[in-house]
């Protein structure tokens, strides 16, 4: 089987961008600044980018660290890739877990992730209609431990709605410290601007 290297990924918020920013949503912790536009650059060195952008996340990808081998081949299996014509709507969900999640022992993160909340059993079920790809920020020292890139048809942007609602409200999603939810759109084949909104704050959700 060819192995697949490392992609370092750069998203980059600002006034220029292929995707139009519909809405910037805190989940919870600290905001992002509001932006227009954003971009994704792949490329191993991300550092040469538009020194205008009001903030650039970066994360790389990386092996899957808690799907077991029949997962995996699930995965595999039904995943589509990503770039789809159709695709004209996409989420990025950058997220930081608390030290508490953190200090647990690998085997005890694989139970809540799986057998508790059902984490890729969850994803099998929205495929191939979503695609996904995860990038790592917390090795590289950045301030979301994760970035989670989907993109989907407009047709499906209900269906993702309940992918989100649905992870949010499992035990894994405790741990989450930190959380905000990007949503955007690609330029219609007519080339009309897709509308971008306000961002907004959720009321900040307190764990019990």
């Amino acid at each position: 089987m060819r192995r697949v290297r490392p992609l370092m990924v750069a998203f980059a918020g600002g006034e220029a961008g292929s995707w139009a920013v519909e809405r910037i949503e805190t989940v919870a912790g600290v905001p992002l600044e509001p932006v227009s536009r954003l971009e994704m650059i792949e490329s191993p060195a991300t550092h040469g980018l538009n020194g205008r952008s009001a903030w650039v996340l970066r994360g790389v990808t990386s092996n899957d660290r808690y799907a077991s081998r029949g997962e995996q081949d699930a995965l595999v299996s039904k995943q589509e890739p990503l770039g789809r014509m159709a695709s004209t709507r996409a989420a990025l969900i950058p997220i930081t877990k608390s030290e508490a999640w953190w200090e647990l022992p690998q085997d005890e993160r694989r139970r809540i992730f799986e057998e508790s909340s059902h984490h890729v059993a969850t994803g099998l079920e929205y495929l191939p209609a979503v695609a996904r790809r995860l990038h790592h920020g917390r090795d590289l020292s950045e301030p979301f431990d994760f970035l989670t890139w989907f993109e989907f048809a407009a047709e499906d942007a209900a269906r993702f709605e309940d992918l989100v609602n649905k992870l949010r409200a499992t035990e894994e999603w405790v741990y989450v410290e930190r959380e905000v939810d990007i949503r955007l759109a690609r330029e219609e084949e007519t080339g009309r601007p897709c509308r971008a909104s306000r961002s907004r704050v959720r009321p900040r959700r307190v764990d019990p």
